[in-house]
């Protein structure tokens, strides 16, 4: 199947990283969401520095940047016509100036 824009760099799984990304980032952040009391003169630390929120939630953010910065890197597949093309350029013998 052909990409019908041609001029954008994106296809589908760039598209499905990016979105992979964005949904972890999304669980981090909600993970990191909380630690508030009812009663405001009350300090919980074992809710504000719990695991989840020290540790789980940031690896989860940090790594749902490193899925979408390699959805945007990620080079899409291209057609096997256009891998042909520059090798029958590279070959094909240039006349000669005299």
């Amino acid at each position: 199947m052909k990409n019908p824009i041609k001029h954008f760099g994106f296809d589908a799984k760039n598209y499905k990283w990016l979105l992979v990304g964005l949904v972890i980032n999304m669980i981090g952040y909600i993970l990191m969401i909380g630690g508030n009391s009812e009663d405001p003169n009350v300090f919980n630390e074992d809710d504000l520095f719990s695991t989840t929120r020290i540790t789980i939630a940031p690896i989860l953010i940090v790594s749902g940047f490193v899925i979408i910065l390699w959805g945007i890197m990620k080079k899409g597949a291209t057609e096997p016509e256009e891998l042909e093309k520059p090798m029958a350029e590279a070959t094909a013998e240039k006349p000669k100036k005299k």
